[in-house]
Parts: C-alpha cells; sequence; structure tokens
C-alpha cells in the first residue's frame, strides 16, 4: 500500500495500492471496445441501481474467462490494470500467435509460461486444470459452475477458494465467505489466488474519488423527513425510531436473506455463509 503525506485534508487519510507489478506498455488494441455508461440504468432507461452515474470513461477489455485453448502453452506479455473490475488482468501471448487477457494471479510475472489442459499436467500458479485433477488443499480461483460454462464463481481481487475434497463425481470447495459448496468435478478451475490482494484495504480519501468512479453522493435515511423514507423524522441526531433497519420502500434491509427458499441449487450447499 502507499501511503500519501497528508499535504491537503483529502490525503490525510487516503491510501493506494502500489502498482508497480503493472507493465507499462499500451493496451492490446484488438481487444479493447467501447463501453457507453449506462448509470445504473435498465434496459428501459429507468433506475434500477441508485446513486450511479458521471465518472471516467472506459474502455472494456475481453478477458477469456473460459480459456479452452487446451494444451497450447502461452506466455505472459504483461500485466495490465482493467477498471472494469478490482483484479489485474494479464496479456498472454499463446504459441500459435493468438493474444487473450485473463484474470491474473498473485505472483505470477512477466515472460512466465501458464497452460489449459483437460489433462494431467505440472501444476503452477495461473495454469487451468479440470478440479479432479487438482491436489486437495489448492486454492483455485474464476471457477465453473458448469462443464464447459467458463468461470463464474471467485473472481475478485485478493479472493480465492480451497478445495476441500472429492466424492460421488463432486468437488468440495470453501469460499472465503465460509460457505461449503459443491460443484461438479469436471468443471475447470485455476490454481492460485486472485491478484490485488490490498484493493479491499484502500482508502478513498476525499468525495472527488468515488465521483471517478462512477459513484454518487448517498444520503442517510435518519436524515430525510418521514415522507421521503422510514427512518426519517425526529429532533436532531434522533436514531431511526424502528427496530431494525428498512430500505426506502419499507423492506427489511442488513442480513436478510434474499435467496430463493426453493432454488435447485440449494442442495449444492453444504454450510452456509455466515
Amino acid at each position: 500500500m502507499k501511503i500519501l503525506k497528508p499535504t491537503t485534508p483529502g490525503r490525510r487519510q487516503m491510501t493506494l495500492v502500489d502498482r508497480s507489478i503493472l507493465s507499462g506498455r499500451e493496451n492490446e488494441k484488438s481487444l479493447l471496445r467501447g463501453k457507453i455508461n449506462k448509470a445504473g440504468r435498465s434496459r428501459n432507461g429507468s433506475i434500477t441501481v441508485r446513486r450511479r452515474g458521471g465518472g471516467h470513461k472506459r474502455k472494456y477489455r475481453f478477458v477469456d474467462f473460459k480459456r479452452e485453448k487446451f494444451d497450447i502453452p502461452g506466455v505472459v506479455k504483461s500485466i495490465e490494470y482493467d477498471p472494469n473490475r478490482s483484479a489485474y488482468i494479464a496479456l498472454i501471448c499463446y504459441k500459435d500467435g493468438e493474444k487473450r487477457y485473463v484474470l491474473a494471479p498473485e505472483g505470477i510475472k512477466v515472460g512466465d509460461e501458464i497452460m489449459s489442459s483437460q489433462k494431467k499436467i505440472e501444476r503452477r500458479v495461473g495454469s487451468r486444470l479440470l478440479l479432479k485433477h487438482i491436489p486437495l488443499s489448492s486454492f483455485v480461483y474464476n471457477i465453473e459452475m458448469s462443464p464447459e460454462g467458463g468461470g463464474k464463481m471467485v473472481r475478485s481481487a485478493g479472493s480465492y477458494a480451497i478445495l476441500q475434497a472429492r466424492e460421488n463425481g463432486f468437488a468440495q470447495l470453501e469460499m472465503s465467505s465460509g460457505e461449503v459448496r459443491l460443484v461438479p468435478e469436471n468443471c475447470m478451475a485455476s490454481i492460485g489466488q486472485v491478484s490485488n490482494i490490498e484493493h479491499g484495504a484502500v482508502k478513498i480519501g476525499k468525495a472527488g474519488r468515488s465521483r471517478w468512479l462512477g459513484i454518487r453522493p448517498h444520503v442517510r435515511g435518519k436524515a430525510m423527513v418521514p415522507k421521503d423514507h422510514p427512518h426519517g423524522g425526529g429532533e436532531g441526531g434522533s436514531p431511526i425510531g424502528l427496530k431494525h433497519p428498512k430500505t426506502k420502500w419499507g423492506k427489511p434491509a442488513f442480513g436478510v436473506r434474499t435467496r430463493k427458499k426453493h432454488k435447485k441449487s440449494n442442495r449444492l450447499i453444504l454450510k452456509r455463509r455466515k
């Protein structure tokens, strides 16, 4: 982490991630496209996520979450920042000349070789294998939920899952949230931990940095009047006046389970997160 000198009130609490591991090269133009800012709106144009808007312009990087180029070695050409996700991405140049972006694991360096395979190959950081070929107690990320479905779980910065056991065609994974889940052992996963593990320790420091990220100001419900929010009203810094927090529309908030009771995949969850 970079701790800045308190030359201004905004910099007094601000911290930054040390990005010295990133390569100073330009992005691969063939893997970029323009991105339209929808600011938390649905396809009808109505706001579905509040407090979004503005922010810096971004270009989308096409990231290969499937990595289905089996048994073709690839060399890491660069490690780059991606404004669309918390993790870093790595540019891979395969032996046949094709280039692709993949999620960069912690500890990978420029010049390292990685490979995807459905067979038993040498296990190193960044290699992508079937769960049945990965040793127990290994850290894995970018995990498929169904065979050939592409990585869906464990993709954010610093995250990982631990491969605990294999039984009856399923692999047992412990997520960083504490949830223990069954995944078919024919699904693919990458070995290692997602890069940028210091991301969660960043202190924004000033309001302007949030605006660069496209996050607009948030007004507390207790600072509103009763007609605008269930928490509103009272004199001075009064409490919310309710037994538990509610949303603007009166629904319970914080700690309320939102997962459907009869969802098919519930049978694959052995232990719920805390």
